[in-house]
């Protein structure tokens, strides 16, 4: 792949997920309790960031991990021996705002595997999603509640995002597939 540009840098990513905190708190009036669920794997640091922020504005805010590597349509195309994360939700889900949060929202396929997932788990009362970036393509009917930059991109671009413990820097770059 080859480089083409940096999309957010570091105080970008941290302005957009502030924008993002305030409009789940302003989209959610009366609640006491939220559910933030990080889809693995870098929508779990995000989910941490995410209510940090939330919990500053007044809301209390569960957290949780979902891994969805089982809940995937196209598990037999991934590797005949996925890696399996483990799902760290020790809260009860139902009937509760459950917010999935995800670094990026693409085909759609990864928040409808996230939704099946989480229904396995409870019934929640509300599912939202929250996305750092939303580039388009989508192959499924799913619009993202909270997000954080919209980039068009074309088929052959891809969006890498970068984020601790993952990563050394936070950022959003744009790739170009060789």
């Amino acid at each position: 792949m080859k480089f083409k540009s940096v999309i957010m840098d570091s105080s970008a990513v941290g302005r957009a997920l502030t924008r993002i905190s305030h409009e789940i708190v302003e989209n959610n009036p009366g609640e006491t309790e939220l559910c933030m669920v990080g889809i693995m794997r870098r929508g779990a640091p995000l989910a941490d960031v995410l209510a940090q922020k939330v919990r500053a504005l007044g809301p209390e805010v569960r957290v949780g991990y979902l891994d969805i590597t089982l809940y995937r349509d196209d598990l037999t195309e991934c590797s005949p021996q996925p890696g399996l994360n483990r799902t760290e939700i020790d809260f009860d889900i139902t009937g509760k705002t459950v917010i999935m949060v995800d670094d990026v929202l693409f085909t759609g396929r990864t928040a409808r595997a996230a939704m099946d997932a989480l229904i396995s788990l409870g019934r929640p009362g509300r599912i939202q999603f929250a996305a750092l970036v939303d580039r388009g393509h989508r192959e499924l009917p799913i619009k993202a509640d909270y997000v954080g930059r919209n980039i068009p991109t074309s088929g052959s671009e891809v969006i890498v995002v970068s984020f601790p413990p993952f990563d050394k820097e936070i950022g959003v770059a744009l790739w170009q597939r060789d």
